[in-house]
């Protein structure tokens, strides 16, 4: 698995790569408040929050086909969990059919809370993204970390973008051993090898985290993040916030003009 997989594109040369890890996820954390508390019928609001990701991403010289690749992925878990509201949201029966013994209705606000919740979803994930693909991993944890964000929860994610590749690659080892040795027989077979491998797996992972753990505590670790590369706040990050601050401001504004 290629170590470059969630920052792909975190070493290109743009202005929004340039800027402080601490002024994007400011920003990429207000787009995201500010996009969920909007009223589900502010459908003016939501394109104009659109094209303001769309810029951002623009600007970040980010590939399109990349960026809604990306965004895809995650939501099918999404529709996975909302797929079911319309089905039992109250209001307005907007259709009703016969499932096998059951009856089941759809209501035309089930259906908004639906459209909503994708939307949000949906915008939210292309803020990640952006965040993410502009920033290398690395400098989004300090960043995080300056933030004062739980310094527990910043440790999880370095040890998660550290160890990730490495439990990957196992795991493909792992079916390649699998598959040289005539992966056969039949259903019940299959389910049983898999998931003897999946223990296995957690068996390794589990073992791999415990020497690393003493490994690093030998050698005086306590806790903090150090690295060669220090944060700098500047002029453009100033000029940035606020601006992003104003944008926001102005569109949420829209909520109660339309």
């Amino acid at each position: 698995m290629k170590h470059g997989f969630l920052d792909q594109y975190s070493d290109r040369d743009s202005f929004i790569h340039r800027l402080d890890p601490r002024t994007k996820f400011i920003i990429s954390f207000l787009f995201i408040l500010v996009v969920v508390l909007t009223p589900p019928d502010s459908w003016l609001v939501y394109m104009l929050y659109a094209a303001l990701m769309a810029g951002l991403l623009l600007v970040g010289k980010l590939p399109a086909g990349y960026v809604l690749k990306r965004s895809l992925i995650i939501m099918p878990f999404v529709l996975l969990i909302a797929l079911f509201i319309p089905f039992f949201k109250e209001g307005e029966v907007a259709g009703s059919y016969n499932m096998w013994l059951w009856q089941v209705t759809v209501t035309y606000s089930g259906l908004q809370v639906l459209v909503n919740i994708v939307i949000k979803s949906w915008l939210s994930i292309l803020s990640l993204i952006w965040l993410t693909s502009t920033t290398k991993l690395p400098h989004l944890l300090r960043g995080l970390e300056k933030v004062r964000l739980p310094r527990v929860m910043v440790m999880i994610l370095s040890f998660m973008y550290r160890y990730l590749f490495i439990v990957v690659d196992e795991a493909m080892r792992m079916k390649q051993a699998r598959d040289s040795r005539n992966f056969g027989g039949g259903r019940r077979w299959q389910v049983t090898t898999i998931g003897n491998m999946i223990g296995t797996l957690f068996i390794r992972s589990y073992e791999r985290g415990e020497r690393v753990y003493v490994a690093m505590a030998a050698r005086g670790f306590d806790g903090h993040i150090r690295t060669l590369n220090h944060l700098s706040f500047r002029v453009a990050d100033a000029y940035f916030g606020i601006g992003g601050i104003l944008v926001l401001t102005l569109i949420s504004l829209f909520t109660f003009l339309f």
